[in-house]
């Protein structure tokens, strides 16, 4: 047996337990009081068993036939546990977990234990009830469990005067009996005996319906019977009590009594309240399905934009240079389109996404609903510190975006200054090594000779003011390996060629004039 016992009694119905009433506590109050022992006597007259299980048959297909079904056998009808998680759902208009199909004993203790961990969870304290008991069909038992719910979802709820419950519900019949002759209500059993107080009920709030005043006190299966047929005919109350047993028991079974009078409490009392209730309804369902899509959309929005944040996270972060301003430029070119056209609507995208979620949970907290909990990772925090991250990024890359290209367009000047200088030097170098390896002085006369030194010693003076710009060269070459230049490897190469060409030059000069020495 599943254990539903608390430290905290709020009722207990067994063969040992009292039917009408059990230990206070809990959120059933002072209407599920012990009975004294006359009462408990009572419980073992066979008559009690048989004017509940009408009545409370007769309830439950109350409900039933809404799904389209109902019992025959209370005791039997609840053994697999189906239509007992049915009758839950169509009192409590929520949704049990999924019942099992099975033909098995396991299967049947599994579905009823799904409806009393239901009825647990309304904050109902189950003693002494178990699913096996309901599975082996244990009549006072099973009539038990259905009393438990009666109590919870039909009379645990009335509220008049700031009383509720059974006071609540007595209280009401007092109210609306009292102007009726012969008419007491004091209890649930003996002061609705005579049939009046049922009659009473109905006359005061459809006295068209009920012709009190031919009614005597003398003849109480007349009345019991006037208001049982008129109930079902007109309110749409089934009929669930008996007049003759009601008459033929020295106590009418409270229980019993109690489930049918609260019929007429809902049917009269919340006839002006139902259609507000089913507007209340309709607004709540509105409102639930509006805060569901809002979250929805806050999910999806909220996923989205952190999506679009870690791919363009790691393009920001991107430093690797390019080699030319031109793929540079490009470089700067996207990131403006970034800033132009997609960041734009991300910005709006979560303007939205915070107003979203603020309108959400002003929503809740006015319907009195938990606040709403993003999935993990998707947190407004975790959008703020993304978009933080994000514009951390943005501002870095701009920056080296721009230092970036400021470099290569002093890579390009140095670049283009090695070129034109490397140019000239090569261009006046042109043909020195052929002149310097000339061997005209050997066929010249002596005046010749001396034109020729003279011509030379101008070549010299020449060569010495050209050593400037030679180290020029080299040292912007030098610059430019410095600052990774692209195209470092041609520029090296043909600043070594000029230099071991400068060298050459030295040499031949050097060799030359000995020789027109």
């Amino acid at each position: 047996m599943v254990d539903y016992h608390a430290a905290n009694q709020s009722y207990q119905y067994g063969p040992s337990s009292g039917g009408n009433g059990a230990g206070g506590g809990g959120g059933m109050g002072d209407y599920m009081a012990q009975e004294d022992d006359w009462d408990r006597d009572l419980l073992l007259d066979p008559a009690w068993e048989k004017q509940q299980r009408k009545t409370f048959t007769a309830w439950c297909n109350s409900h039933l036939r809404k799904a389209g079904t109902q019992i025959e056998n209370i005791d039997e009808d609840f053994r697999d546990g189906l239509k007992l998680m049915l009758l839950l759902e169509v009192i409590s208009g929520e949704r049990l977990p999924k019942p099992e199909r099975g033909k098995m004993r396991v299967h049947k203790i599994n579905n009823v234990n799904k409806a009393l961990d239901f009825i647990a969870s309304k904050g109902v304290k189950l003693v002494s009830i178990g699913a096996e008991e309901i599975v082996d069909g244990n009549a006072k038992m099973t009539l038990g469990m259905i009393w438990t719910i009666i109590l919870r979802f039909a009379i645990q709820d009335i509220s008049v005067e700031e009383t509720s419950a059974k006071e609540g519900l007595l209280l009401w019949c007092q109210r609306k009996t009292a102007p009726y002759k012969n008419v007491n209500v004091q209890n649930f059993h003996i002061s609705w005996k005579d049939g009046l107080a049922f009659n009473a009920l109905i006359h005061r709030h459809r006295p068209e319906l009920i012709e009190y005043d031919k009614l005597r006190k003398d003849d109480p299966v007349t009345n019991l019977n006037n208001a049982f047929e008129v109930a079902e005919k007109y309110l749409d109350i089934p009929k669930m009590l008996d007049a003759e047993d009601i008459v033929g028991t020295l106590r009418p079974d409270e229980k019993a009594i109690m489930t049918y009078v609260s019929c007429f409490y809902h049917a009269f009392s919340g006839a002006q309240k139902a259609e507000t209730a089913a507007n209340r309804i309709c607004k709540v369902l509105a409102v639930n399905q509006e805060n569901e899509h809002l979250m929805e959309d806050y999910e999806r929005l909220a996923s989205d934009l952190l999506e679009w944040i870690r791919r363009t996270i790691p393009w920001l972060e991107d430093r690797v240079p390019q080699k030319t301003i031109q793929e540079m430029q490009q470089k700067l070119e996207d990131f403006r389109d970034y800033r132009r056209v997609h960041k734009p609507p991300k910005v709006q995208e979560k303007c939205q996404l915070e107003i979203n979620f603020n309108t959400l949970q002003t929503k809740l907290r006015l319907s009195n609903r938990p606040a709403f909990m993003p999935s993990e990772g998707r947190m407004v925090s975790d959008i703020n510190n993304g978009w933080q991250h994000l514009e951390q990024a943005e501002k870095g890359y701009e920056e080296w975006l721009l230092n970036e290209i400021r470099r290569l367009e002093r890579l390009d000047h140095l670049a283009e200054k090695f070129r034109q200088k490397a140019s000239i030097h090569e261009a006046w170098t042109d043909g020195k090594e052929a002149m310097l390896k000339h061997r005209d002085y050997e066929t010249a006369t002596l005046s010749d000779i001396k034109a020729l030194i003279r011509k030379h010693e101008a070549f010299e003076s020449d060569l010495a003011a050209h050593q400037d710009r030679v180290e020029q060269i080299a040292a912007i070459a030098q610059e430019l390996n410095e600052l990774d230049y692209y195209d470092s490897h041609n520029v090296n190469t043909r600043c070594q060629k000029i230099c071991d060409q400068w060298d050459a030059l030295g040499s031949l000069t050097h060799s030359r004039r000995e020789a027109l020495e």
